[in-house]
Order: C-alpha cells, then sequence, then structure tokens
C-alpha cells in the first residue's frame, strides 16, 4: 500500500516518516490537525514520533509557573521588561536588590529572546516586594519597566 504514496514524498523523507506513523497508528486529519480519536495531537509529538529532533523534545520540560498564584499564597511577584533581554546581569541586579530587602526569591523565569518576540522576566519572592523598592529596580542597567502582580 505505501508505495502507492512515496511519489507524494520524494525529497522530504521527515515528511514521509511521519505520514508512515499516521498510517501505522491510524492518526486521522481534520481541518490540519492531527488526531488519534478525538484527542488532538501536538506537531511536537508527532516530531518526537518520527525521531525528528528527538534528542531536543525529549529533554524538554513543563515548568510551574508561579506568577499567578503569587497573590493567592500572599506571594511577591514582579515582572521585568528589559530594553534588551539578552543583556547580561538584569537578573543579577534585580536579584541584589531583592537580598538586600531581605526577601527570599521562590522562582525566576526568564523568556528566552530567541523563543519570545517581547521576552519578559518573572521573578517571584516569598513575601510581596515593596513598592519603595521599585525605584532602585528600574535603575538597573538593562530594565525598562517593572511591573508588580
Amino acid at each position: 500500500m505505501w508505495a502507492r504514496f512515496r511519489h507524494y514524498f520524494k525529497g522530504f523523507p521527515a515528511q514521509e516518516k511521519v505520514a508512515q506513523l499516521m498510517v501505522m497508528y491510524g492518526l486521522r486529519v481534520h481541518e490540519g490537525n492531527v488526531y488519534a480519536g478525538d484527542i488532538k495531537l501536538s506537531d511536537t509529538a508527532m516530531a518526537r514520533a518520527a525521531g525528528e529532533l528527538r534528542s531536543f523534545f525529549d529533554a524538554l520540560r513543563p515548568v510551574c509557573h508561579l506568577r499567578e498564584i503569587a497573590p493567592l499564597m500572599n506571594w511577591g511577584a514582579i515582572e521585568i521588561v528589559p530594553t534588551n533581554a539578552s543583556k547580561p546581569g538584569i537578573l543579577a541586579g534585580v536579584a541584589a536588590i531583592i537580598a538586600q530587602a531581605g526577601i527570599s526569591i521562590r522562582q525566576v523565569i526568564m523568556d528566552d529572546p530567541e523563543i519570545v518576540d517581547d521576552p519578559h522576566g518573572f521573578i517571584v519572592t516569598e513575601a510581596p516586594v515593596p513598592e519603595r523598592l521599585l525605584p532602585q529596580i528600574k535603575q538597573v542597567d538593562g530594565v525598562k519597566s517593572v511591573v508588580l502582580h
């Protein structure tokens, strides 16, 4: 059966491998998405199954982002908007100010400037960051603005 379809993938071996897996597992395409029964599958799951970029996708892990729950837990959360997210020292400067205030940092998540168009940094702290620290944080080289959450 596969020989009937092989010519569609001439020059595209990765796509052929994905299509073979789809046939092998009975996957369907509906409105541009791949489904296993009624379960929509992601492109990354398909790539992983086909072995494309397997080592990359196997190493990725989901992250529990605490920013939204910080207020519920009486923690602090600030968002750092950088002038240039690739500039070294932004996180170190902001963390130093928070540490000097005697506040522990629970979590830091920095958007990767190669992945996100408008990268920001998010810092969740053990206690709310006092507003009096905002002018100091805004003075850190590379900080464009700070948002309290």
